[in-house]
């Protein structure tokens, strides 16, 4: 235990050190972010199939969270949070598309209308790139999926998503080539900030491996070799094609002489498990309360300043993020952000519960996130309790799984341990109560 005591300290220090240091050389931020990609899909999180080196790499060279989570399997609620440091209901942004009219109405005809008006969450909500603009100077750049209209709602200085639904904007639009067709518009970016002397804000949101899954011939001709099913051979394929890409601006970084003042950020916005004969999801993957849907790795690298470690214990969730960069910035963090500062040993080792809320596909209301919630979850240590929102899921039962021991959550022990049960719900309860 007094290893383990003097460690955290060590850690803690680290953090300190590290906001002392950021008012006279504010650290560059690069969020590195895949899509759709389960938890367990990485060599240094025990794939015996998929090779992952350069993410490999970048987690020995982080303090990085294996027991990280989003709090909702669904990408543009997860973005959010990503860019925020705020909780779905929190932000308003509770799904993927608008209620088909301002009403919520899906048996009315859609209005386009409602997808711009759906805007005015990123309007009012704080996101990374305003609040280090505002605060410090930063200038930033969008690519990859963006749902939130044109990339400058966000704070962005320059972006590759125009937003336009009259052309095509839901997602990402033009922004979704980076990685697939090259890195080049972050380069540029890079290298402008760096003339000018400027620190930078990269948020880097590849289409990968997220469907359509096209890996180049040669990596899935290396993974058809390891299975029968071609739809688990192109996600294998795409896993790792993501992983070259993120090796090309690791190394672009390197070549700059930028890696040593730049905070690299890992997270996936939310989980994958493919379908062997179909390019689709399984159940309990993506859009669900289950781990294959809610975890990820998140890591940390800041040499110098964060000691790597590869924790595989502690909790940490996509809230963390905003918190993270802001401390090591100098920049303190809004009230409303319930995250930690993960470089932080001493937060770290407090938490001991982190919470999610798993909501539809397509949101009920504009400005009423209950109306989209279909699960509550909580973690404290091992358990993980699942608890249904009634008017949205009648049918579905309290779940309580202890999660150390059984990840792949087979065996519901909430008819066993009702005082666990009790204890958590109180706790689900009080973070956000519902009626």
């Amino acid at each position: 235990m007094h290893f383990y005591h003097c460690c955290r300290a060590l850690l803690l220090a680290v953090a300190f050190s590290g906001w002392a240091m950021a008012a006279d050389a504010p650290p560059n931020v690069v969020l590195i972010l895949s899509d759709d990609q389960a938890w367990s899909d990485y060599s240094f999180t025990g794939s015996k199939t998929i090779e992952t080196p350069n993410l490999d790499r970048l987690a020995q060279e982080s303090l990085t969270f294996t027991r990280g989570y989003v709090p909702d399997s669904l990408c543009r609620p997860s973005l959010a949070t990503i860019i925020s440091g705020l909780y779905p209901h929190q932000h308003g942004i509770v799904g993927n598309d608008p209620p088909k009219t301002a009403k919520g109405d899906p048996s009315l005809p859609y209005q386009t209308g409602t997808r711009n008006d759906f805007l005015q969450h990123v309007d009012k909500m704080p996101t990374l790139a305003k609040i280090l603009k505002q605060e410090k100077g930063y200038v930033s750049h969008q690519s990859g999926k963006w749902w939130e209209g044109n990339f400058s709602r966000g704070g962005f200085d320059q972006g590759m998503t125009h937003g336009d639904i009259t052309k095509g904007g839901r997602h990402g639009d033009a922004g979704l080539k980076i990685g697939r067709e090259g890195m080049e518009p972050i380069y540029d970016f890079v290298r402008e900030a760096k003339a000018d002397g400027k620190p930078f804000f990269v948020w880097y949101a590849p289409f990968m491996p997220h469907t359509p899954h096209t890996p180049p011939e040669r990596l899935l001709a290396k993974y058809r070799k390891q299975t029968d099913s071609l739809p688990i051979a192109k996600y294998w394929a795409m896993c790792e094609w993501f992983d070259e890409t993120c090796g090309q601006l690791l190394d672009f970084l390197d070549e700059e002489k930028l890696a040593d003042n730049t905070i690299v950020i890992y997270v996936c916005d939310n989980g994958w498990i493919n379908l062997p004969n179909a390019s689709k999801y399984a159940p309990r993957s993506k859009r669900s309360q289950y781990e294959g849907g809610i975890r990820t790795p998140i890591m940390v690298r800041w040499p110098g300043h964060a000691t790597p470690q590869i924790n595989t214990t502690e909790l940490a969730s996509s809230i963390d993020i905003v918190p993270t960069v802001l401390a090591a910035v100098g920049i303190k963090q809004q009230p409303e952000m319930e995250g930690i500062n993960l470089l932080d040993a001493k937060a770290v080792a407090a938490r001991d519960t982190i919470y999610g809320e798993i909501l539809e596909h397509d949101i009920r209301a504009m400005d009423d996130p209950v109306k989209s919630l279909r699960f509550r979850w909580v973690i404290e240590g091992p358990w993980k309790l699942i608890v249904p929102y009634a008017p949205n899921e009648p049918n579905e039962k309290i779940e309580l799984f202890n999660v150390v021991d059984d990840p792949t959550e087979e065996s519901n022990l909430a008819g066993k341990e009702p005082e666990v049960v009790k204890r958590l719900q109180a706790k689900l309860d009080a973070w956000w109560s519902v009626p």
